[in-house]
């Protein structure tokens, strides 16, 4: 028998993004890269921008659709 409560099971797993990122940092504190923050903090910029994207379009797609 199962037991139904209403509890939410929420999961932060981490991404390649997240891990990539992590990565990232630790190779640029401990200075064996020797790159711009720019481009250690890229994985985290670039998944937002992908993510922003993404809204744009389904916005997009969206307007287009209530138009016609």
């Amino acid at each position: 028998m199962s037991e139904n409560n209403n509890s939410t099971n929420m999961s932060w797993g981490l991404t390649f993004p997240g891990l990539l990122q992590i990565v990232f940092t630790i190779l640029k504190l401990t200075h064996i890269i020797d790159w711009k923050w720019v481009w250690v903090l890229a994985p985290l910029w670039m998944s937002a921008s992908i993510g922003l994207m993404g809204v744009a379009i389904a916005w997009i797609i969206i307007w287009w659709l209530k138009k016609k």
